[in-house]
C-alpha cells in the first residue's frame, strides 16, 4: 500500500504522503474514502489555513499524532466533539481553534511539493471563495 498521494486544490497540484507511522488509524479511515472530493474554504479563527467543514460526519477515529500548531503543508483531521468534524490544511502560521477555543487535530497527510503555492491557494480561498479539492493515490 502506497503512502503517496496527489492532491488537486483549486488550480494547484501537490504531491503528498500519508503519515501512516504516526497516525495509522486516521490514514486508513481517510484512505478508505478515496478518492476524496470536497471543497476548502478559508479558516475563521485559526490563522493561515483552509478547511473542509464536515459537520457531524464521523471518520470513526480518535486523536493520533495530534497538534494545535500544524506546519505549512500539514493536513490535520479534527474528529469532532467540542466543534464540528473538519480537515484543515495550514498554508502559514496556524493555531487551530474554533468558537469554543483552541482545538487539536491529528496530523495525517503532509504535502511534499509546491509548498510555495500554498499561500496562493489560501489567498484564492479567502478572496474568491470555496475551492475544489481532490485527494487520490499517486
Amino acid at each position: 500500500m502506497s503512502d503517496l498521494l496527489k492532491i488537486t486544490a483549486g488550480p494547484f497540484t501537490f504531491d503528498a504522503r500519508f503519515e501512516r507511522a504516526a497516525a495509522p488509524k486516521t490514514c486508513a479511515a481517510f484512505e478508505s474514502r478515496m478518492p476524496y472530493v470536497s471543497k476548502v474554504v478559508h479558516v475563521r479563527w485559526s490563522g493561515e489555513g483552509v478547511w473542509i467543514p464536515l459537520g457531524d460526519y464521523s471518520f470513526g477515529v480518535d486523536y493520533e499524532n495530534h497538534t494545535s500548531f500544524p506546519a505549512p503543508g500539514q493536513f490535520i483531521l479534527y474528529p469532532g466533539g467540542l466543534s464540528e468534524t473538519e480537515i484543515l490544511l495550514a498554508y502559514g502560521g496556524v493555531r487551530f481553534a474554533s468558537k469554543v477555543g483552541q482545538l487539536a487535530g491529528s496530523h495525517f497527510i503532509t504535502i511534499t511539493s509546491n509548498l510555495d503555492k500554498l499561500p496562493e491557494l489560501g489567498r484564492l480561498a479567502l478572496w474568491e471563495g470555496a475551492q475544489a479539492i481532490r485527494f487520490e493515490k499517486a
